[in-house]
């Protein structure tokens, strides 16, 4: 398979991610257009030969969700017509994941709708980071690789040389992956019980389960929005004796008040990779950002020389 097969072509919702990848691989940036006239409707071009060739689009999807979404398959269906060999789409934020269930009466199940508008339009292969929801990969009849952000977080964590370093679960359902942090850190764990309920966003912390007197605690999620569930654990935190308390999310998708809330909380460090990279808000000084271009270039390669992606996951 010659190198000059492989294109890496971004949407508009991932450039700076796009080059980085492209420039770890060693490759051009896939040329192409995108215009937004001024009735909402989008064009979608692709700027160069790709027949015959496997094209890999990087391209997340929120900010705007919906137009960043059709600009998504939009481009698919381009490279398919334009007879590309292979097509993997590389989402670094699946927005959707969080409508994965029909959890009350006559909702959409919007995670699937938009899985299955992925694979109808021509799409081989999906590599995603961090799923809200792991089971959406059932979701698809193609291959799905959801990788994970953890490596490159906790590595950044562990540089801290933090002592008495405990880990951090904002609410149960995220305590298994917790577990994961805690045990890559060799650190133990604590979990916050989380009740919410409406769809306002908002949540109210009504316990914590574990030791975290006089310890660094490390609050751990697979994403953030308006910043209100990390504010309240952190303030618990404090209230509970800890030393002090960082975060570390893998989806930095902030909106609204978010980084208001992030500057008044007890939270000193707030690490977020740079799968949202459009955010409508300005990132406060607390915001450090963690590259996950290396991951996503490595499993590119991985994925276009037909070798094992078994290692990202170990």
């Amino acid at each position: 398979m010659r190198d000059d097969e492989l294109v890496v072509i971004g949407g508009s919702a991932s450039p700076l991610l796009t080059k980085e990848i492209c420039q770890i691989l060693n490759v051009p940036e896939g040329k192409g257009e995108v215009l937004r006239f001024s009735d909402g409707n989008l064009f979608v071009k692709v700027g160069q030969n790709v027949r015959g060739r496997h094209v890999y689009l990087v391209q997340s999807t929120v900010f705007p969700a919906n137009d960043n979404f059709m600009e998504l398959l939009f481009w698919v269906d381009a490279l398919k017509r334009a007879s590309a060999a292979s097509i993997t789409v590389i989402i670094p934020y699946f927005s959707y994941a969080k409508g994965d269930k029909k959890d009350e009466p006559r909702v959409s199940i919007r995670a699937r709708v938009c899985a299955q508008s992925i694979e109808a339009v021509g799409a081989d292969r999906v590599v995603t980071l961090d799923l809200h929801a792991p089971q959406i990969q059932g979701f698809f009849g193609i291959p799905v690789d959801d990788l994970y952000a953890l490596p490159a977080l906790t590595d950044t964590i562990a540089a801290e040389n933090l002592s008495d370093l405990v880990i951090v679960s904002p609410d149960a359902g995220f305590a298994k992956k917790a577990k994961q942090y805690a045990k890559r850190l060799n650190a133990p764990l604590a979990i916050a019980d989380k009740e919410r309920v409406d769809h306002t966003e908002n949540a109210r912390i009504v316990d914590l389960i574990g030791d975290v007197d006089g310890k660094n605690a490390v609050i751990v999620d697979d994403f953030t929005i308006t910043m209100g569930t990390l504010a309240e654990v952190a303030d618990c935190l404090i209230d509970r004796g800890a030393r002090s308390v960082r975060a570390a999310v893998t989806h930095g998708v902030f909106t609204g008040k978010a980084m208001q809330r992030l500057d008044a909380s007890a939270i000193e460090t707030l690490y977020v990779t740079d799968s949202v990279e459009n955010s409508p808000v300005t990132a406060s000084s607390r915001v450090h950002t963690v590259s996950v271009a290396p991951l996503f270039a490595e499993a590119i390669s991985r994925i276009h020389r037909r070798e094992s992606l078994s290692i990202l996951f170990s």
